[in-house]
């Protein structure tokens, strides 16, 4: 129960910028409310203001209500409390998530305050409605305002915690729905290359069986078609290979080094010369990298017996710590017209290993033969960035999401209630200037009014011709001047002679007893 409770008062997390700003906060407001509480006449210990004031302060984040409702109720008495009102009033509207529980509390506020202010009138003798001017105007300052803020801070980072949330979603669907499009076109593309490219390979499959069977050819035109019809039986189970990755993301690529010696024999059942190297501690590929291991290997050899027919190829399947190598050397033969360039096939090459985080070189010799290499990685988690679905996500992520309508902004309601919040208080003070003015005006007796009043006049005539007095602005003068005459009741007033520049004020005083003046005087006091 006492954990409960300590977490109530002071949640956490207790972080280190957080202790430190919370430590120089409360050192910040108490030392306002001794410096308050300095200048401040009423009597109370500064001391017992300072402790309360650090306690409220310390207790404002896990318990805003109650400390904003006591620090009003503080504030009515000695102003050392205003610092600590400020703090609760923003953690107040910062802290009550629920609508109706900020206004509630701001709303008992406002009694407590005025209140402890009604004791407290007892020594300033303030007139009950500039009491209440002062109330309502200096709760809606340090008490309402300060609400106003925190609620719009409050508002303001739910607000935008909430557009990172949805901007998040947002991606991860338009991602999604990139990815299905992409494997309603891969299975497309897998289906039209099954149903036309796997007819005709497999025609040309079953001719090239019958014709090796055919008692009509001689020997080596028979080995010749054994090679083709092996070629098109390696197409076809390259072609069944291919539509799978295309319909299944895990799907196993034609790849590594049992591929590529396959590749190899074919071409030398072909009558190629090849010299096939293995090098370093052969290991597991994954998918992508033995399939365009496997691709470059093939591209190599295609060209080489395209444009250098004859020539020795020499076929390299190097294991190096951190890439596969895969190097197809073939030295000069034929014309050599096309050797240098790749065409098509290059480009995909250099593309397919791009997207890997790998790289592809071709070029010719110095013997006049032609040389083609790539380095691929073993894994592509260095180079996520740059596959096809991580290359989407990362142009989305940079994007901005256009909202489907435009939000309202919080400090718009918040602007609209600090503008409404300064509007009542320029009322109140504006009223309380006229109440002043008023207030001056009947505690004010002329010179020349006093010296046509004699001693000896009835109460009721006296009274007839003064103000009525404000208590307001003549209590002080109570405490100066000549005693009152014993058993009798006195009048205050302030004359209009001008105070000058040594201070004080021109007191009038009038005392009466058994219904007549018994005397008037006529002395410096304080203001």
């Amino acid at each position: 129960m006492t954990r409960t409770w300590w977490r109530r008062a002071f949640p956490g997390p207790w972080r280190v910028w957080t202790v430190v700003r919370e430590v120089l906060g409360g050192l910040l407001v108490c030392g306002l409310a001794a410096l308050l509480q300095a200048a401040d006449s009423g009597g109370w210990p500064s001391g017992l203001v300072v402790g309360a004031s650090a306690v409220l302060y310390a207790l404002r984040r896990g318990l805003p209500g109650p400390v904003l409702v006591v620090s009003a109720a503080g504030l009515g008495g000695p102003v050392g409390f205003l610092p600590v009102l400020v703090t609760a009033g923003y953690s107040a509207g910062r802290r009550l998530g629920k609508p109706w529980r900020a206004p509630a509390v701001l709303a008992l506020g406002f009694p407590a305050l005025f209140a402890v202010g009604l004791l407290q009138n007892r020594r300033d003798h303030f007139p009950l409605p500039v009491l209440l001017g002062l109330c309502v105007a200096g709760y809606l300052l340090v008490g309402v305002l300060p609400a106003v803020l925190g609620r719009y801070r409050a508002q303001r980072v739910a607000l935008l915690d909430s557009l990172r949330e949805r901007n998040g979603q947002l991606l991860r669907e338009r991602v999604m729905i990139a990815r299905q499009a992409r494997l309603r076109e891969r299975h497309r593309i897998a289906q039209d290359m099954h149903d036309s490219l796997g007819h005709q390979l497999a025609l040309i499959a079953v001719h090239t069986g019958a014709l090796e069977v055919d008692r009509t050819l001689g020997e080596q035109q028979r080995e010749a078609v054994a090679v083709l019809r092996q070629a098109a039986t390696g197409a076809m189970r390259e072609l069944r290979e291919v539509v799978g990755l295309l319909r299944e993301d895990t799907a196993t690529a034609p790849g590594g080094a049992d591929a590529i010696d396959r590749l190899a024999e074919t071409s030398r059942a072909a009558g190629a010369r090849i010299e096939l190297r293995h090098q370093g501690t052969a290991r597991p590929l994954a998918a992508a990298t033995g399939h365009a291991a496997y691709r470059i290997a093939q591209e190599g050899l295609t060209n080489a017996h395209k444009h250098a027919p004859g020539a020795e190829i020499t076929l390299t399947v190097r294991y190096e710590p951190d890439a596969l190598v895969v190097e197809v050397a073939n030295g000069p033969g034929g014309d050599g017209a096309a050797a240098v360039s790749g065409g098509q096939g290059l480009t995909g090459l250099r593309e397919r290993a791009r997207l890997l985080g790998g790289m592809v070189h071709s070029g010719p010799l110095p013997d006049g033969g032609f040389r083609l290499a790539g380095v691929l990685p073993y894994t592509s988690e260095g180079a996520r960035a740059a596959l096809p679905d991580d290359e989407e996500l990362a142009l989305l992520a940079g994007a901005s999401v256009e909202p489907e309508k435009r939000r309202r902004s919080p400090a718009v309601g918040c602007a609209l209630g600090a503008l409404g919040v300064l509007g009542v208080v320029a009322a109140v003070a504006a009223v309380g200037a006229i109440v002043f003015v008023s207030s001056m005006r009947d505690a004010t007796v002329p010179l020349k009014l006093y010296d046509s009043i004699q001693v000896g006049q009835s109460e009721e005539s006296v009274n007839e011709r003064l103000p009525v007095g404000s208590d307001f602005l003549t209590g002080d003068f109570r405490k100066s001047g000549p005693p009152v005459p014993e058993g009798a009741h006195c009048r205050w007033f302030a004359s209009d002679r001008e105070t000058g520049t040594e201070g004080g004020q021109d007191v009038l005083r009038f005392c009466f007893k058994d219904g007549l003046l018994v005397e008037k005087q006529h002395f410096r006091g304080k203001v």
